[in-house]
């Protein structure tokens, strides 16, 4: 996926995406959302986006908390991941995804309802990159490809900002409506059991 540009990544970076999970345990990233802004058309994609459990911040409030927990199942083909974001008024937004490594990039993340996004890795500046191919919902044995063009490019971004923080970038744009989602969260590493 990567090849050598994984070596131009920040070892922390690294150490994050290389990490075991082991059965029955979690690892878990605490933080706070920096910046987050999304367009009407955007606001409107997350509103629509609930159906499939809102993965799209569903507000634009900063200053709040954020946390992201990361499970595996025993073969570690598959991650589960929760990520919560506070809200100035009213229960925090919970956000459930499951990544695996299959299909045609090697790398998809499943959203819900059948949705998912087939994800390929970049290095870009030390960033690690994960950039949609394409989206597609599964009916069972099938697999109808939609194009990026449909529903926006995404890109996220995880970024090492030394001592045990990093940034996390989400983007979505649309090729005829533009930016449609912008979010920066920082997060801290897990402290460590002694």
């Amino acid at each position: 996926m990567l090849g050598t540009r994984w070596l131009f990544l920040p070892p922390a970076v690294r150490r994050r995406f290389l990490r075991k999970i082991g059965e029955g345990a979690c690892v878990t990233y605490v933080g706070e959302v920096a910046e987050c802004r999304m367009s009407r058309a955007g606001w409107l994609f997350a509103q629509l986006a609930r159906l499939v459990g809102a993965p799209l911040p569903l507000g634009t409030d900063t200053g709040v908390a954020a946390s992201v927990s990361v499970t595996a199942d025993e073969e570690g083909w598959n991650q589960y991941w929760t990520r919560q974001y506070g809200r100035r008024h009213g229960f925090p937004q919970v956000i459930h995804s499951a990544k695996r490594f299959a299909g045609p990039t090697g790398l998809e993340e499943y959203l819900g309802l059948g949705l998912g996004i087939a994800l390929r890795l970049e290095e870009a500046g030390g960033t690690l990159l994960f950039v949609s191919d394409h989206y597609f919902v599964r009916f069972g044995p099938m697999r109808l490809r939609i194009p990026n063009a449909v529903l926006g490019h995404l890109v996220v971004g995880h970024t090492d900002l030394g001592r045990g923080h990093f940034a996390f970038t989400l983007d979505l744009v649309h090729p005829w409506l533009g930016e449609l989602v912008h979010q920066l969260a920082i997060f801290a590493d897990p402290r460590e059991a002694a």
